[in-house]
């Protein structure tokens, strides 16, 4: 079994937004989006060895129970394979789908694993609207 660091999490919706500008993979239970830390200064101090993580759960999801649960099940998943798959420097966002909750959990650890190496395998390409998205079926780089 891999170590587990603890999980660092993003607090400031300016730290989510500037996220929502890197690259971005999508699978059935959620979207992951991706962007390195390249000289931008995060308003707390945290070291950029640090891969940091940002959880969404919206209201269209359910009760505030059900949002809970799932974000659980997000995190454990997270710190099952952070350690071998998330790179340092990187802020991580986790959009939860509804079929998060669901989801058998060895599913959704795979899902995390190939969602992390396919976000860093592939270059950001822009849209003309000032924001890079990553689609699934564009070419690897």
């Amino acid at each position: 079994m891999a170590p587990t660091l603890p999980l660092v999490t993003l607090q400031r919706r300016s730290e989510f937004l500037r996220v929502r500008n890197g690259l971005r993979w999508a699978t059935t239970a959620f979207v992951l989006e991706a962007r390195t830390r390249d000289g931008w200064l995060a308003p707390t101090t945290v070291p950029t060895e640090i891969a940091r993580f940002g959880f969404t759960v919206t209201k269209k999801l359910g009760s505030a129970v059900r949002r809970n649960r799932i974000k659980r099940r997000l995190r454990a998943a997270v710190v099952s394979v952070a350690a071998e798959h998330a790179k340092p420097g990187f802020d991580y966002v986790i959009i939860a789908r509804d079929s998060a909750e669901l989801r058998a959990f060895e599913s959704l650890v795979a899902d995390f694993v190939t969602a992390f190496s396919k976000a860093h395998s592939q270059r950001p390409q822009p849209t003309g609207r000032g924001r890079v998205t990553k689609t699934n079926n564009s070419p690897a780089a």
